[in-house]
């Protein structure tokens, strides 16, 4: 693989050197900015060989970087051995910003240019790039040159996969609801309309939903929202003549997925709302009409905020989910110790219970099963040249999720094997002290994801350990596991948190080279009183599963802890064993005993 690489980077510097360009910037995004994009878009994987959901590959003539988050330091140092890339650690001290990086490398080049793909870019990311190379050291950026056309030769296609109506009964609300809400929030904007470019934001408005991507339920398309109309711009193959009439029914007007620059062009209205962070480099250029309005798109907030269709949708999902998890944990650690298993068995026996179970329409994401080591590696997935042996020791890490029709769930447990260290039982009971924490946490109305972040943290804090990632993300209702624009994380989000809202709770710590450890639950927040200080929120967790008890230090919890961990697996108990055999009832009572 180090070998294609470099092969790749030589065809990629040929391709340079003709058009006259000193570097290029390969980004992790889509045409539509998606955190996990179809393969025709996976063009900083294909020239780096980091596969990694978010990263930036930049390439001059004479070298190369990769910039990463957390997430995937240890994954990313791993994939880019025997490459040129440098591994560059985001929000590390030291670490230089891409402009920065440029500005050194190509500091003996006359009049330099870097090229990106402005269509993979976003406005917002590209402008301020722009602007910073610029003053930094005069280079200026093409925008309209994509090499990948060109050397990429087996390029996958953009997919052509059908799309689906999301019927009424999961999705809670008409789509014509959704419209009228979107063009009200528009009009408070002074907006006479928006361009869409999110694909969830699509399904959700349009209560369809799709399989172009993994694991993502998502179709390719664009959705322009006019006063008077609505065009969608999507592939006429995947469109079935039942999809035409509701779409029409709707009042939607369909073209080609390649003609959005065209619908662009003509648009009517005098404004048109773009969201910078949303749209392309490309298509904001494209636009003709006398304003753009540049605001966040409205959609996120609306979607993240679930109508009762959908919370109820979320509660059956995640029994079903429970009684795989339940099956699967109860088969677990025999099969350990009766030899065999691996990192990448176990996944397979996992998502084979859940395909069992009603509505179940994939993966939400690529498991995540680390053993060992493996564990500290946060965003760590198996391949046949890492899969390790389980042994009835240790812990082990198992990041997994379903899309089920009704709803998607998220959920973390770390498992003990069979017999582990102190360190082990300290460093997990600090993470479930602090995923706790957060679930016992009552907080006002329109606080930050910020504010609730340094309550999971505290206890951590306190022993100096800390971890990079965020502590919760927002969920989607069978869309994407990975929702907005709620999140709580260290980094300042000033995203109100709302009732309604669906999000996780999962902090960990990871020491490299021994084990990792990260408790994860998908909680809804919903409302705990008022006072003349105001409406307050709380959170009750959704996912129904046992927390493993066996790696708890007992001595470490407070007996607030104690409580919400017995009374968490009181409802657990009480939820699922009905929908369990005797011996699974069995397993799962004395899984969710008391633990004092």
């Amino acid at each position: 693989m180090k070998n294609i690489i470099n092969q790749r980077l030589e065809s990629l510097r040929e391709v340079m050197r003709r058009e006259h360009l000193s570097a290029f910037i390969f980004p992790s995004t889509d045409a539509h900015q998606s955190e996990y994009v179809a393969a025709h878009w996976q063009g900083r994987a294909w020239i780096s060989g980091f596969n990694g959901s978010a990263g930036t590959a930049v390439v001059t003539l004479h070298s190369a970087a990769l910039w990463t988050d957390s997430r995937y330091f240890l994954a990313a140092e791993e994939q880019l051995q025997g490459t040129e890339y440098q591994l560059m650690k985001l929000k590390v001290e030291g670490t230089p910003t891409i402009a920065e990086w440029l500005s050194r490398e190509l500091a003996e080049v006359d009049s330099p240019e870097v090229g990106l793909d402005g269509m993979v870019n976003s406005f917002r990311a590209t402008s301020s790039l722009i602007s910073e190379l610029r003053k930094a050291a005069g280079i200026t950026v093409r925008t309209n040159f994509d090499p990948l056309k060109q050397i990429w030769k087996d390029r996958p296609s953009i997919p052509e996969n059908p799309v689906e109506i999301q019927p009424l009964e999961y999705a809670g609300e008409e789509a014509k609801s959704k419209i009228a809400r979107i063009r009200k929030a528009l009009r408070a904007l002074h907006a006479d309309g928006m361009l869409v470019s999110a694909l969830d934001d699509i399904a959700w408005t349009l209560n369809l939903r799709g399989t172009d991507v993994h694991c993502n339920p998502v179709f390719v398309s664009y959705l322009l929202i006019a006063e008077d109309n609505v065009s969608l711009f999507v592939d006429e193959s995947k469109v079935s003549r039942e999809v035409e009439t509701y779409l029409r029914h709707l009042g939607v007007s369909l073209y080609n997925y390649n003609k959005v620059e065209e619908g662009l062009r003509k648009y009517a209205g005098y404004n048109i709302l773009l969201d910078g962070d949303e749209t392309s480099y490309y298509l904001w250029k494209t636009v003709r009409c006398q304003e753009i309005v540049d605001a966040k798109s409205p959609i996120p907030a609306m979607k993240a905020i679930k109508n009762a269709v959908e919370i109820l949708g979320y509660r059956r999902a995640m029994l079903r989910d429970g009684v795989a998890m339940v099956k699967f944990l109860k088969w677990l650690k025999p099969a350990v110790a009766a030899g065999g298993q691996t990192e990448m068995s176990i996944d397979r026996k996992l998502t084979s219970l859940r395909a069992e179970q009603e509505l179940f329409r994939g993966i939400s994401f690529d498991t995540i099963a680390g053993y060992a080591a493996h564990g500290a590696i946060v965003h760590y997935e198996a391949t046949p040249e890492t899969d390790s042996v389980l042994r009835p020791e240790g812990l082990i890490l198992i990041d997994s999720g379903a899309q089920y029709q009704d709803g998607t769930t998220d959920i973390t447990r770390t498992i003990a094997l069979g017999p582990v260290t102190e360190e082990m039982k300290h460093v997990y009971t600090l993470v479930l002290k602090a995923h706790i924490q957060l679930e016992l946490v009552k907080f006002p109305d329109g606080a930050s994801g910020t504010q609730l972040d340094a309550v999971g943290r505290e206890c951590m804090w306190r022993e100096g350990f800390n971890f990079l990632h965020g502590t919760g993300h927002g969920v989607g209702s069978y869309l994407n596991v990975h929702e907005g624009p709620h999140q709580i994380r260290m980094e300042w989000m000033p995203a109100p948190l709302r009732a309604g809202m669906t999000l996780t709770d999962e902090p960990g710590l990871y020491l490299a080279g021994k084990f990792g450890v990260r408790t994860e639950n998908t909680v809804l927040i919903t409302s705990y009183m008022e006072t003349e200080f105001g409406k307050f929120l709380q959170i009750e967790p959704l996912t129904l599963c046992p927390i493993d008890t066996t790696p708890i230090d007992l001595s470490m919890l407070e007996a607030e802890e104690v409580k919400w961990l017995n009374d968490y697996h009181k409802v657990v108990c009480e939820k699922l064993s009905p929908l369990l055999d005797d011996e699974e009832k069995k397993w799962l009572k004395n899984a969710t005993k008391p633990i004092k």
